[in-house]
């Protein structure tokens, strides 16, 4: 079983949902050569290039020093308690970093501590880079979002959708495939589709209600025919991803209901389409090289992978039947290593680049690309966006949808990839009307407050990920705010 796919099941049960409903106790609070981009020395302004180690004073920033030690031992003791192997959290505020902290072990196997440049497969954190490649070509004139994405993508022109999904049941499975009917039983057969009320648009990519799927949400006719087309082999092209997904019914009518989907994948394919760029070749000279990201990549170099924090599974969840594992009851709060393949797709050598969770990061990475957003699309003279673009990107398109619980937070919206916050009380949760997040399925998370003038980020790796760190973590970083 092809372990992408699975990790994206991961996200999608686990990411968005609220971490505190999933059971957790309650808790008192010899070397490759290196490859020649890490030798490379860094830009004036990279994240290699600044010293995160020393933070502003907090205080300077409105943050309480001493409310911020109790995230940091908040999270020591969750290493105490096995509850996580180790970590990194960032929190920046006002343009300057005032909390910088790692915590546990890289590797505890090994012995090797936690460091504050580790390298974290951050999963469904690919996908706000993937919306922001989109939106900078969107800004160039080549296409509207309201235009349908087979102009720009002929395969997937003329799509048709499933008669038995059609209807859009909320519980992901419908008439048509019995629970334990196999996806090769399913594709022997003609699935009945009809056409559907119009075809997808690139917005639609965007909010993910363009009618696509996973293959894993149920045991839907449509779910069944993606499992069988493996549209997702690491072996593969995103051209390939697409000659496939081209000859599959969508599950849903586009723009009738937000399912979260293989839409971000075809969004890179819309990048390489239009700008005639593979699509890891765009993020590094449009994206990663401009901020400064200086260790974001599809793959870890060789000279590179010792930073690699590794990555570790539930006890009880380590078991042949890959899919089951994300549905399997929180027994044991007692973490193994993760078996090899699940990083198998991240060495040298691997093909598909992944817009939905392909990439490899760091916490001063990522806080580039927090930084460009916060300030409106713009990092020391580098502008990506205009600012109107990341309103755009950040304002919610989805309040005319159902937006299954579980899925996206109560209280919450979706921008442009991002859940986007409209009520904090509904939310329940401190935050601000107007901050956005996202994160990855093992754990990882950023969230941004514009009128806080708030980043924080925390980045873990297990899988799947059933803790609640990462709410945890933000709670904790608001209660720091004081100014």
């Amino acid at each position: 079983m092809n372990a992408r796919i699975v990790l994206l099941f991961a996200a999608a049960l686990l990411l968005v949902a609220c971490d505190g409903a999933n059971g957790e106790p309650p808790r008192q609070s010899p070397e490759p050569q290196a490859s020649a981009a890490s030798e490379q020395p860094a830009e004036p302004g990279s994240a290699a290039g600044r010293n995160l180690s020393l933070p502003a004073p907090p205080e300077s920033l409105g943050l309480a020093s001493d409310r911020l030690e109790r995230l940091t031992a908040h999270m020591n003791r969750a290493v105490d308690d096995g509850i996580m192997v180790g970590g990194v959290g960032l929190v920046a505020r006002r343009g300057e970093v005032a909390y910088l902290e790692t915590y546990g072990l890289a590797d505890r196997e090994a012995g090797v501590p936690m460091r504050e440049d580790a390298l974290f497969r951050i999963y469904s954190m690919t996908k706000p880079i993937t919306g922001v490649a989109v939106l900078m070509l969107y800004e160039e004139g080549a296409f509207l979002l309201n235009d349908p994405i087979a102009r720009y993508l002929p395969e997937l022109a003329d799509l048709g959708v499933a008669v038995s999904t059609a209807g859009g049941d909320p519980d992901g499975a419908t008439a048509g495939t019995g629970a334990n009917e196999t996806a090769p039983a399913v594709a022997a057969r003609n699935v009945a589709t009809r056409e559907p009320h119009r075809q997808p648009t690139v917005r639609d990519l965007l909010t993910h209600s363009a009618g696509l799927t996973y293959g894993i949400f149920g045991d839907t006719e449509v779910d069944a025919l993606y499992r069988q087309a493996e549209i997702f082999d690491s072996r593969i092209t995103l051209a390939e991803f697409i000659a496939r997904l081209g000859k599959l019914p969508l599950q849903y009518d586009p723009g009738t209901r937000w399912h979260y989907s293989a839409s971000v994948d075809v969004q890179g394919a819309l990048v390489e389409a239009v700008s005639g760029m593979r699509f890891g070749d765009f993020l590094q000279a449009r994206i990663f090289a401009p901020l400064g990201m200086v260790d974001t990549s599809f793959v870890v170099p060789n000279g590179k992978w010792p930073r690699l924090a590794q990555l570790y599974t539930p006890a009880d969840a380590v078991t042949d039947d890959d899919y089951g594992m994300f549905l399997s009851e929180n027994r044991t709060t007692a973490l193994v290593v993760a078996e090899d393949r699940w990083s198998d797709e991240f060495r040298e050598g691997a093909r598909f680049e992944g817009g939905g969770a392909g990439l490899v990061s760091t916490v001063a990475d990522y806080l580039r690309f927090c930084e460009m957003l916060i300030n409106g699309g713009e990092l020391d003279g580098v502008r990506l966006l205009s600012s109107k673009t990341v309103e755009l990107m950040t304002a919610d398109h989805t309040g005319h949808l159902d937006l299954p619980y579980g899925e996206v937070d109560p209280g919450y919206g979706f921008g442009l990839g991002v859940a986007v916050a409209l009520d904090p009380g509904a939310i329940g949760e401190q935050s601000s009307v107007g901050a956005y997040y996202w994160g990855g399925a093992a754990g990882t998370r950023f969230f941004i407050d514009p009128k806080e003038q708030l980043i924080g980020i925390f980045m873990t790796q297990s899988v799947p990920h059933r803790t609640r760190l990462r709410d945890e973590f933000r709670s904790l970083v608001y209660q720091s705010v004081i100014d």
